[in-house]
This record gives structure tokens, sequence and C-alpha cells, in this order.
């Protein structure tokens, strides 16, 4: 393996870096794209009243009703797009824009959200795992590119490893997540739908706004999985040469 000075000439690196190049692109494009129809969609439908004039605070309130979970607030919050349920507080929160809107967006956004209290209240299964390794991920996250940098310019292979181990808390994260917003989306249009919150025409605006949410998770998702791989192929890169220094 090539070593002059301090630059590490690796086939791993090249590979890697090549390969993670090439996949980066489409990556980007997905994210750009899931963001973009996001802020449409959301523009789009949070500008057309639904008939009954229901507003998000009242969606999020039927939802919570229809599977007997009570005593959840459902509180306003400042910013675009903030929208969020807190497990700390048992709290929904919603944004400016939803939670006074008798919107078709802001009924879906908000019965996203208090799908999410729904599933806290009902110990659903990928929110238990995902509580699980909370801990685990914010170790990966604050540690694991110094270790990753260190090890690189070190050629320290044991450091880079453990590096990559704690990385990959973060995407499992990624990937826990999926199942999580997928189902709370789930439960609210199911919701929206046997409520009557919205009428049956009013129904594909949500399902777009709660669609779209969902491809940020996915594309999140795909760049926390590439840059993982990155990784390992350098590792793998480096042990098969023989050039890492432990």
């Amino acid at each position: 393996m090539p070593y002059y000075g301090h630059i590490y000439y690796g086939y791993g690196d090249f590979l890697a870096n090549n390969l993670y190049v090439l996949l980066l692109i489409p990556v980007l494009l997905l994210s750009l794209w899931a963001q973009f129809q996001v802020s449409g969609s959301f523009r789009r439908y949070n500008a057309v009243n639904n008939r009954r004039r229901i507003t998000g605070a009242q969606a999020a309130e039927a939802v919570l009703r229809a599977h007997g979970v009570f005593g959840v607030p459902v509180r306003p919050c400042r910013g675009n797009l903030t929208d969020h349920y807190d497990p700390r507080d048992n709290t929904i929160y919603l944004s400016e824009t939803v939670y006074d809107a008798p919107t078709i967006a802001a009924v879906g956004v908000a019965a996203h959200e208090a799908g999410h209290a729904v599933q806290y209240a009902e110990n659903y299964g990928p929110v238990r795992l995902r509580t699980a390794i909370i801990p685990a991920t914010r170790i990966g996250s604050s540690l694991s590119f110094i270790l990753l940098l260190v090890g690189l310019v070190l050629y320290n292979q044991s450091l880079f490893f453990i590096g990559i181990v704690l990385f990959s808390f973060t995407t499992l994260f990624q990937l826990v997540t999926l199942p999580v917003e997928f189902n709370a989306s789930a439960r609210a249009i199911e919701t929206i739908d046997g409520q009557m919150l919205l009428d049956s025409d009013e129904l594909p605006g949500a399902k777009k706004v709660l669609r779209a949410a969902a491809m940020t998770y996915v594309a999140a998702l795909l760049m926390s999985a590439l840059q993982l791989l990155r990784f390992v192929l350098i590792f793998l890169g480096r042990n098969n040469r023989g050039g890492g220094r432990d």
C-alpha cells in the first residue's frame, strides 16, 4: 500500500469515494425533490379550507379521542412546519400555520402528530425500539465523526472501526424512524376518513402532504446509509491492503 509521508493512498479510499459520489447524486436529488414536495404540497393544501372548517388543533383532538387517548395537551408553537409530538411532556405542538388553520393540510399534519401520541399511548413496538437506542444515537452523533477523523488521519483502524460502530447507531435510528412515521401517517389518514374530518375528495390532499413528508425520512435514511457504506469500504480496503495501523 503506497504511503507517502502523511498522505495515504488506499484502494479502499478510492473505491469508497468514487462509489459515494456516484450514489450521492441520486440521493441528493431525492432529498431535494422531497423537500420541494413537502413545501409545495403543504403550501398548496394549506391554502384550501376544508368544508367542515376543522382546525389543526381540533383534528388532533379528534384523533386522540378516536383512539381513547386523553390527557395529551395540544398547544401552538412558533415557526412553520415545526409541528411535533414531544413524549417528554406528552404534548402535541402545532405550528402557527396549522394550529388555528381550518385547511386540508392542517388537518393532515395535526392528525399525523396525534398519531405519534397514540403510538406512545399504545406502546407501539418501533417507538419503544427508537426510544431505547436514543442514548446510543446521541453518543454516536457526537463522537463518531471525531473518531473517524482521528482514525483516518492517524491511520488507526481500531479508532476508525469504533467510529463506524458509533455512526451505525445514527443510521439505525433513521431506519427505525421510517415505520414510526409511516404508521403515524396511516393512523392519521384512517382516523380522518373514519371520523369524517375531511370529505372524500379532500382526503387525497392530506395524503399528498403526509406522503411528501415521509419521503424526507426516506432520503435521510439513504444519505446516512450511504455515508456508512463509504466508511465501511474505506475500512475494508485498508484492512485488505494492510494499510491500517492499530
